[in-house]
């Protein structure tokens, strides 16, 4: 007796290429935003930031492309969700470096515009194949202290 193993069908259909997924062309493109702009920052004691940057903004788009191979729709959730995590992590290194004058307002507002566009699509592709999540609590609600 053969016993064949086929990979699960994606409710998604013809999602399976993940550059088809609008979600990664707009993740791939804050990436190349968020590269361009960390590398504009020149001064050494300012390289980790740079570097957080970067590594935050590049793996949005590579966790998208990660979990699109993956064999189940649950796991696909699962790194989209890291996507998700990375997008609100550059959004903190873009913040500070604002904060810190390391970048200018326009830059960093245009990037977490992007950022929040992306949130916004990978929320939407979570619910879209059936494991929606939840957006993080409103901490300035809480009645515990920061």
């Amino acid at each position: 007796m053969v016993v064949v193993l086929a990979r699960p069908a994606f409710t998604l259909g013809a999602m399976s290429d993940y550059k088809n997924l609008q979600v990664w062309q707009k993740a791939h493109a804050l990436a190349l935003h968020a590269h361009r702009t960390a590398m504009a920052v020149r001064a050494t004691r300012y390289s980790a930031l740079r570097s957080q940057i970067i590594r935050s903004a590049m793996s949005v788009p590579a966790n998208i492309v990660e979990g699109r191979r993956q064999e189940s729709e649950r796991d696909f959730a699962r790194f989209l969700r890291y996507a998700l995590n990375s997008v609100y992590e550059l959004e903190y290194h873009v913040t500070l470096a604002r904060d810190i004058e390391v970048i200018q307002d326009e830059d960093a507002s245009a990037l977490i515009a992007e950022g929040v566009e992306v949130r916004k699509m990978l929320h939407g592709l979570l619910k879209k194949i059936g494991l929606p999540t939840q957006p993080p609590p409103d901490v300035s609600k809480s009645k515990t202290p920061v």
